[in-house]
């Protein structure tokens, strides 16, 4: 990249108190990053949400300070960032407001693979927990995915070393920045991971991982993942945090079930209980709800292009292509409303033309 584009790139998540949806805002109203910091004081108070302090917070000579010294950082620790308007940036994030602008990231692993599931639960597992996570991911492996997880202690730290025992691609989403992997237990691990996978951040090098930073880095797990499997979890904790950003994302979201004297087993069965997770007892259960377990081909038939509305067409031609496509990529690449996409893909389905599959994916029945 560019450097000057990566400066300011950066610049634009050292503006104190400017979130992503805000940031975003901006560059949507400047026309570039660079545009933000060359634009006058009256035309950035004209854009919606944008006060006083913001702009203060934009025009403060810090920024540039920081991004510089984030800059030295990437460049002698060898960290690799993609943008949310670079073209590897994860598709999966694109479809969110909330997703981060700027990722950091060691590893060279494709953040947009075919298949990604999030494991996640609590620090202290159960043996039962452990045994669990390592015979799914081992079971996982042939439906060619990636597991995502939060690095921390626990099912985090055991989803991760089993599947570089099982040579599966794995990302660790870190809550702090690459000065100092947290916990430190996991500093030889992470490490390990960015050989076939990858650990990302969207914090700076010396960003301490707080309390704070760990729901915003739950939310990526779930952005990342086509479907949430908790393992183990009290009914309050980080576990609880992703499966609830995941339900709000429209991703399928899983859970263990277990005793109900557990606590580990609390916050599963809650979920199960209250319809937010989906129970399942095996990789193979996840693989049949996720429709991964064989390739579905759609039958040969001429489309009635003609009969089809503009937002219908939009759809179906998109689907030609593809043997079957998640509704997230299909709301990124149609550029419809999830209303839109919902009422048009419900009419597909009614007319025929259209399959929906378990996992929240779409095929062409006619081609």
């Amino acid at each position: 990249m560019n450097e000057t584009k990566l400066f300011y790139n950066v610049a634009l998540t050292k503006i104190e108190n400017v979130g992503p949806i805000t940031a975003k805002t901006l560059v949507s109203y400047c026309g570039s990053v660079k545009a933000i910091f060359e634009e006058s004081k009256a035309n950035l108070l004209k854009i919606p949400s944008i006060g006083i302090k913001a702009i203060e917070a934009i025009q403060n000579p810090e920024v540039f300070k920081k991004a510089e010294q984030e800059l030295d950082h990437l460049a002698q620790h060898k960290i690799d960032t993609t943008f949310y308007l670079d073209e590897d940036f994860p598709s999966r994030l694109k479809n969110f407001p909330d997703s981060p602008c700027l990722l950091y990231k060691k590893g060279n692993f494709d953040l947009n693979h075919l298949r990604t599931i999030g494991i996640v639960g609590t620090r202290k597992p159960s043996n039962y927990g452990r045994l669990m996570t390592e015979q799914i991911v081992e079971d996982l492996k042939e439906f060619d995915i990636a597991v995502i997880s939060g690095l921390a202690h626990g099912i985090d730290a055991t989803a991760h070393k089993s599947s570089i025992q099982f040579n599966v691609p794995t990302v660790g989403v870190m809550g702090g920045g690459f000065h100092k992997v947290y916990p430190a237990a996991n500093r030889a691990l992470a490490k390990k991971m960015t050989i076939d996978g990858a650990v990302i951040t969207e914090f700076g090098f010396y960003s301490i991982a707080d309390r704070e930073h760990f729901p915003m880095r739950n939310r990526i797990i779930a952005m990342l993942s086509d479907a949430t499997l908790v393992v183990e979890s009290a009914k309050r904790g980080g576990s609880i945090i992703t499966a609830e950003f995941a339900n709000n994302y429209n991703k399928d979201v899983f859970a263990l079930p277990g005793k109900s004297i557990d606590d580990k087993s609390a916050g599963c069965n809650m979920l199960i209980k209250k319809h937010k997770a989906q129970l399942i007892e095996s990789a193979k259960d996840i693989a049949y709800y996720m429709g991964w377990e064989k390739e579905q081909a759609p039958v040969q038939m001429e489309l009635p292009l003609d009969a089809l509305s503009e937002e219908e067409l939009i759809i179906v031609n998109l689907l030609k292509n593809e043997n079957e496509m998640h509704l997230d990529k299909i709301h990124y690449n149609t550029g419809l409303s999830l209303s839109q996409l919902s009422s048009t893909l419900l009419t597909l389905e009614f007319k025929g033309l259209v399959k929906p599959l378990p996992g929240k994916t779409y095929l062409l029945s006619r081609k």
